[in-house]
């Protein structure tokens, strides 16, 4: 029997209906009279990678037409056309476009792992402007390759007809020499990645950030640089910025895009020493391999999901202690490596470990956190062929994304929790009408929740009674519990609410329903309306197994949320 079914064994058993004796009592205890962290606007980002149609792994070759190189816009070149002469189409696609759109802005970074192959087809390169080939021998088994100016045109005017910020990475290997197996060192030669910026700022190109290179952090991915040599690198460009340009408003410069490494993460912060580098990126796939059939019990293991909470707390203290001017993002992260699972990444399941990095990774003062990919890979955003959004775009990136972008403020809450740790919960101050959002995802396969929302107002929970903060276990807490506001106590207030689920109940599902409605393109490819259904505060919420839900209470007392 393979691991799988025995996975699907207990979900396709469920029955239709959870009788009300299935609902497990849960209270979550907001704590607002201060933030614990901040986010920033565009915190939900996506990635667009450099893989060429040849990028296979486990028999599979999932990235299409989904790179830089080769992402068709529908572009037709700039020219100066004659008064008698059609006009020039449309430069965008229409789905990638309007699915960028939705978020208004959406964060866009442009990087990979061939990010530290690929050459500026700029006057002088010196050589042919070629795509990426498969090589023997070649880091990551490619060649280097080239991306002409006519691309980057192309590629900016869909940035700028979407109104997306873009952070683009830069080749952070050119001009090193190959010590060992693993290890490059000497010094960055920056001529080519100079002419090409030079060219950016000649174009009014609004780069919001460049970002310096792809896990070549501690022991590297494929290819590794000493945190010395990284940062004397790093003042360089950070020059080359300010020499380019000038007056005007100068983007961020980021580093080093790869996974954490204490030691080398401190050591770049001192080297490059105050205000050179802005944000420090790193990445995150702690689901195991694309082919690993455990992913799919990692993903609704709670104890498991809360390991990366080390990583974010320790890169928090590194940033602090060595670098205060810096910034924790995550630049990169796809949950299984090597393109993604093929039968989760793309799937309802793969929500929960997508919204509960974003709950985690805010709890401790991420301010952007990018998802591999936009498009491409079998964890693509949209479907690598037709555009369509994936469920982890549409049905679940776009509501899960677009839900927390257009809910969840910017400042994050503390939060006690009693009850199982099956369910999770994140609160931030509410981003439109006030008052907070809360994010519920219940792990567990056939238990739901009954969940009752309370601020620390006035608090009396029994000595010794234990419950979780911020989804950790403590206890003894003395306090009392008042409810939501004094409105609420005329019964008429309300909340909205937003439940997630998986269309017949199957987490493996590649359609996600809102308040129980599949939701589907408009036939003009836009995306429909997203309703809440309200509900009186005083009533509790219930949480179905296996189900996420956005609730947004306008009218709750958090001072720190300016209530």
């Amino acid at each position: 029997m393979s691991l799988w079914f025995i996975f699907l064994l207990p979900l396709l058993c469920l029955p239709a209906r959870v009788r009300s004796e299935d609902y497990s009592d849960v209270t979550v205890i907001v704590r607002g009279s201060e933030t614990i962290a901040s986010t920033s606007d565009e915190f939900i980002c996506a990635t667009i990678d450099w893989w060429p149609p040849e990028k296979c792994n486990y028999d599979q070759c999932p990235w299409g037409s989904a790179s830089v190189l080769n992402l068709h816009l529908v572009y037709q070149k700039r020219t100066n056309f004659c008064s008698f002469c059609e006009p020039p189409q449309d430069l965008t696609n229409p789905l990638l476009a309007k699915a960028i759109q939705a978020f208004s802005p959406l964060r866009i970074r442009v990087g990979g792992s061939l990010q530290d192959q690929v050459l500026y087809g700029t006057p002088n390169l010196g050589s042919p402007c070629d795509p990426f080939t498969k090589v023997s021998g070649g880091l990551f088994g490619f060649s280097q390759g080239c991306i002409t100016l006519e691309r980057w045109d192309a590629i900016n005017d869909l940035f700028l007809n979407t109104g997306a910020v873009i952070t683009f990475g830069l080749n952070a290997l050119q001009g090193r020499r190959q010590i060992s197996r693993s290890v490059w060192g000497g010094p960055w030669n920056s001529s080519n990645a100079r002419e090409f910026m030079e060219y950016t700022v000649s174009m009014n190109y609004p780069i919001d950030s460049w970002e310096f290179g792809n896990e070549l952090s501690g022991s590297g991915i494929g290819a590794s640089v000493g945190a010395e040599q990284y940062g004397k690198d790093l003042v360089e460009l950070q020059t080359i910025i300010n020499e380019l340009y000038g007056d005007s408003r100068k983007p961020l410069v980021v580093a080093p895009g790869g996974f954490y490494d204490q030691k080398w993460f401190a050591q770049l912060l001192e080297v490059s020493g105050p205000n050179v580098l802005n944000a420090m990126t790193h990445h995150i796939y702690n689901l195991g391999a694309g082919n690993d059939p455990q992913v799919p019990n990692r993903i609704l293991n709670p104890q498991y999901l809360s390991r990366t909470s080390d990583t974010f707390r320790s890169l928090q203290l590194t940033i602090q202690r060595h670098g205060p001017w810096s910034a924790p993002w995550v630049g990169e992260a796809g949950g299984a490596y090597n393109s993604g699972s093929r039968l989760v990444s793309n799937t309802f399941l793969n929500s929960f470990w997508y919204l509960d990095q974003l709950g985690q990774s805010a709890k401790y003062d991420t301010k952007v956190y990018c998802r591999q990919t936009l498009i491409g890979g079998n964890y693509g955003l949209l479907d690598t062929d037709t555009f369509v959004p994936n469920p982890d775009y549409y049905r679940q990136y776009l509501l899960s994304a677009l839900l927390w972008h257009r809910l969840m403020g910017a400042g994050v809450l503390s939060t006690d929790i009693s009850g199982s740790s099956y369910l999770c919960a994140y609160v931030h101050c509410g981003k439109q009408k006030g008052g907070v959002a809360l994010l519920l995802l219940n792990l567990h396969r056939s238990l739901g929740f009954m969940v009752s929302v309370r601020n620390d107002l006035n608090v009396n929970l029994a000595e010794g009674q234990g419950i979780r903060r911020d989804n950790v276990f403590v206890h003894g807490l003395k306090r009392t519990v008042s409810w939501v506001g004094s409105k609420a106590s005329d019964g008429y207030s309300k909340r909205e609410e937003y439940h997630l689920s998986a269309k017949d109940g199957n987490p493996f599902a590649r359609t996600m329903l809102l308040n129980g409605v599949p939701l589907e393109l408009t036939e003009d490819g836009d995306i429909p309306p997203l309703y809440p259904v309200e509900v009186s505060v005083n009533s509790p919420i219930y949480v179905a197994p296996l189900t996420i839900a956005f609730i947004v209470f306008p009218d709750f007392e958090a001072e720190a949320c300016g209530r």
